[in-house]
């Protein structure tokens, strides 16, 4: 008998013998690893919390009651659970359900997420709404034990108190972030895990449940109940010590025991954490064997493409090189040593490596520290986590003018994780920050030419370079020192300006134009985003009349806003178009896709600017 068809609705939970919850457990995992296997995302983190949500949607309203995830990286088996079986095919596929919670595309979504830490204080705000508008639904928080070190987190739980409100915060504690958890707050949390308590609370619990009327009785019953769970609970921890009652640690694939602790915690009028152990890709056993790897997977088409070198090694290897010859040189991540290819590094120069967890923003002001003290730091970040650390870029860093390099990856659009991370900011942020250099490499050779100017530089840089492979060319600026604005081709009558992956979009657009019989345009490699060169900018714009500049970054604040500014303060008589993204938050899709969404195509560009070619060439 199946249950999960696409007709499958979570009051239908409801309705189920106990009996059978462990085979709905069973066809959500295999319908979870197939759809990830096909289309990508993140699939350890939802396997292990398939039974805790079966539990939670059996005894809360995914409706009437707000249960606000953090992150979403273990939302599948929500999605399928909330009405969305039918749909789940299309997970992260262009018009498909979002790999995130979208407020948008369910009832049951109520809050946006896909970076870390904000549960709690979301959920905070809904309890408080809750009790100002006189309403009685419950507000669920479902944080994991990764997303309680950052400093987020950590405000939420000591504002708690102040809130007099009820709320209940549901810990899934896989001790996994991306990979192994790190800091003394995990260390702490593996104590309570070890802690022997565990069946006598579980034990405690049964018993005082047993004894129990059904209804009104529950709640009466509950302090006394609380009281025995605390006396057991030997281990001092900071819920209690913050006034948030602490509750753990259960057996997070237990649905009985997990329903059991669920009511008892609904009946509670204060802040109360629940912690649950998991095991982070549970019913796969190479994903419990290796959870750092099935962390997230790629697309079935993605995973079959021969394997290139991608951006993140070629940034990787060059620190090594870098690092072995300067000893101050330290490289700082924030849990995303693997996604930025750090192993290495961390295996060669263990003391010489700092992963902080899901810290950015201390991340960036330890690194102004280091360096303030003498070292040399390299923060790899992915820009999209930059934005929770643009404070510390600018006060601590940017103002003392620090030498501190940061490597920003997954910069530009990043495809089916959707609008949550796109790395589309940082040119606009970065451009406007006094003292910082901004870099974008169009290929490997330019990415190592510029890594090296970092390492001899007294001042903060930024290096910007996308996800995925390198390009095949790799000599476009060969024979130039200078890292700032280069034309790699000649032209007639246009030109051509991109920074990073457009460079090879615009020579794509050349191709088109010389095989179209048009003029071929000249192409022009803007390298250094700020500050921009515009000794050489002014020369480029003084000798075509048609000017198109192409970036994958947001058109608001980026660099062809600056050309712009450049022909009007020079006066020059130019045309000019600007190709990027405009005021929109982008959803998720494959960047392909993206790009023809936002007209980052050859094609496209040629044909926007193909109208005034045609004048000209006909006039020339």
């Amino acid at each position: 008998m199946t249950f999960l068809d696409a007709n499958f609705r979570h009051a239908d939970l409801l309705k189920m013998e106990p009996g059978d919850l462990p085979a709905l457990a069973g066809e959500v995992r295999e319908r979870v690893i197939r759809t990830v296997r096909e289309n990508g995302g993140h699939l350890g983190s939802s396997l292990g919390a398939v039974e805790l949500t079966i539990a939670l949607l059996r005894r809360f309203d995914p409706v009437r009651d707000r249960i606000v995830f953090d992150v979403g990286h273990q939302v599948y088996p929500y999605k399928l659970l909330t009405d969305r079986a039918g749909r789940f095919d299309s997970l992260r596929l262009k018009d498909g359900i979002c790999g995130f919670p979208r407020r948008s595309e369910s009832p049951c979504d109520h809050f946006n997420t896909g970076h870390s830490s904000t549960s709690i204080s979301a959920a905070l705000g809904y309890a408080k709404a809750r009790d100002l508008l006189g309403q009685d639904h419950h507000v669920v928080a479902f944080t994991g034990d990764a997303a309680l070190i950052n400093g987020l987190a950590f405000e939420a739980l000591n504002h708690i108190k102040e809130t007099r409100t009820r709320l209940i915060i549901v810990l899934n504690d896989n001790k996994h972030s991306i990979s192994p958890r790190v800091g003394g707050f995990a260390t702490m949390l593996a104590r309570l895990s070890a802690s022997t308590s565990y069946n006598k609370v579980k034990s405690a619990i049964k018993e005082c449940c047993r004894a129990l009327p059904a209804g009104g009785a529950l709640q009466r019953s509950l302090e006394g109940i609380h009281a025995q769970i605390k006396a057991l609970v030997k281990p001092s921890n900071i819920f209690d010590d913050l006034d948030i009652n602490y509750w753990g640690p259960f057996d997070g694939h237990d649905i009985p025991a997990c329903e059991m602790i669920f009511e008892l915690a609904k009946g509670y009028d204060r802040p109360v954490l629940l912690h649950f152990n998991t095991v982070k890709g549970k019913g796969m056993p190479e994903a419990e064997e290796n959870p750092t790897k099935y962390h997230q997977m790629p697309p079935r088409a993605e995973a079959e493409q021969p394997k290139a070198r991608t951006w993140s090694e070629a940034a990787s290897a060059v620190t090594e090189q870098l690092a072995g010859a300067d000893p101050r040189i330290v490289c700082l991540t924030a849990a995303m040593a693997t996604g930025v290819k750090l192993e290495s590094f961390r295996t060669q120069f263990p003391e010489r490596f700092f992963d902080v967890g899901i810290a950015e923003s201390h991340m960036l002001t330890l690194a102004a520290g280091m360096a303030a003290g003498g070292m040399r730091p390299w923060v790899f970040i992915y820009s999209t986590f930059l934005q929770r650390a643009m404070d510390q870029l600018t006060h601590d860093i940017a103002l003392q003018n620090l030498p501190v390099v940061l490597m920003v990856d997954r910069a530009g659009l990043v495809g089916s994780d959707g609008d949550t991370h796109q790395g589309l900011l940082d040119v606009s942020w970065s451009r406007a920050i006094p003292n910082l250099e901004v870099y974008a490499p169009a290929d490997e050779a330019s990415l190592r030419q510029m890594m090296s100017h970092a390492a001899g530089r007294n001042g903060p840089t930024l290096i910007r370079y996308p996800r995925g492979g390198l390009p095949i060319r790799n000599d476009l600026c060969a024979g130039h020192e200078s890292l700032g604005t280069v034309q790699i081709r000649n032209g007639t009558e246009w030109a051509l300006l991109g920074h990073g992956v457009t460079v090879h979009i615009l020579l794509e657009v050349r191709e088109r134009a010389a095989a179209a019989g048009l003029p071929a345009p000249a192409v022009v490699d803007i390298r250094r985003l700020k500050p921009l060169d515009t000794e050489a900018m002014d020369e480029i714009l003084g000798r075509f009349p048609l000017i198109a500049v192409a970036e994958e970054a947001y058109l608001h604040g980026g660099v062809g806003e600056a050309v712009a500014a450049r022909i009007a303060e020079t006066g020059t008589p130019t045309m000019l178009r600007r190709f990027g993204v405009p005021d929109v938050c982008v959803p998720h899709a494959t960047i392909p896709e993206q790009r023809e969404l936002y007209g980052l195509t050859a094609e496209n560009i040629l044909a926007a600017c193909r109208p005034r070619l045609s004048v000209q060439a006909h006039t020339a």
